[in-house]
């Protein structure tokens, strides 16, 4: 009956969230932002339900005397698991805090999207001169005329920064300061200090996740998020990627070592920079 209780919602919230995620418009964007807090206290409304958790913990706690399958168990602790961590056994006045914080950051995040897909639409490289374009391939010239078309900007070449845009520019382009920009445009997304920043969003996100998971009896965020999951802690998150990063590292300065070397030979005297990797990888 659980599974079962919201087939309109699935199937409406399932084609939602697809167009937002890949196809978005104004009008989506503006919707996502009001539909946040309900879908959220919607979401509350089920895991906060104590008749409905008593009769999960009640079918959780004779488990043994069940004849379960190895799928019905484990969908049962999936199931109470899910309620436990979702406040269930709060006291009320916990319980109430939570749903404000579910609340504020359902939006928080969206938003926090909504301002990195604004910047990185925002942004446009314009190329007047078809001499900063050398070392570009046919097609990735055609495809920024056209995109430079698109704009307005007829006679021009316009880069942006999505995927097959931005990496042929960074791969191909002779021009080092066309792919310093486009590189630092990239990376800096949402901290720009205008009107699609994110630092003050990001601010509020981590104090309120911070909030959350002291409610819920953990000392920090990332003890919540990962007691559920394979890592089960902090240490040993970290443990595994210092492990990657010790190998990862002495690779990629081995790498730079011969990258700098191809630059060298250029006599240009300049040093390697990220934005300068994948140009002397290709």
């Amino acid at each position: 009956a659980l599974d079962n209780s919201s087939p309109t919602l699935d199937r409406v919230g399932g084609v939602f969230f697809n167009l937002t995620e890949a196809e978005t418009t104004d009008e989506l964007t503006a919707l996502s932002m009001k539909l946040a807090p309900t879908l959220a206290e919607h979401e509350d409304n089920i895991s906060l339900n104590q008749e409905l958790f008593k009769k999960v913990d009640a079918v959780y706690s004779q488990q043994d005397a069940l004849g379960l399958t190895r799928e019905q168990q484990r969908l049962l602790e999936k199931t109470h698991k899910k309620f436990i961590r979702s406040g269930a056994n709060l006291p009320a006045d916990k319980q109430a805090r939570l749903r404000e914080i579910n609340k504020q950051l359902s939006t928080l995040t969206i938003e926090f999207g909504n301002h990195v897909l604004a910047d990185n639409n925002d942004y446009l490289l314009v190329v007047d001169k078809k001499e900063d374009l050398a070392g570009l391939p046919d097609a990735v010239i055609a495809g920024a005329a056209q995109e430079a078309k698109a704009h307005g900007k007829d006679g021009k070449w316009v880069f942006t920064l999505q995927e097959s845009s931005r990496t042929p520019l960074l791969q191909y382009a002779q021009n080092r300061e066309l792919r310093k920009n486009i590189y630092q445009a990239y990376t800096s997304l949402g901290n720009r200090g205008n009107a699609n920043d994110n630092k003050e969003v990001l601010k509020k996100v981590l104090a309120l996740r911070l909030e959350k998971a002291q409610l819920m009896g953990f000392n920090n965020f990332a003890e919540y998020q990962l007691a559920d999951n394979m890592a089960k802690n902090p240490k040993n998150a970290l443990d595994l990627l210092y492990g990657l990063w010790e190998y990862s590292i002495k690779n990629a300065k081995a790498e730079a070592a011969e990258l700098q070397k191809i630059m060298d030979r250029e006599g240009k005297g300049e040093k390697l920079e990220a934005w300068d990797w994948w140009y002397y990888a290709e």
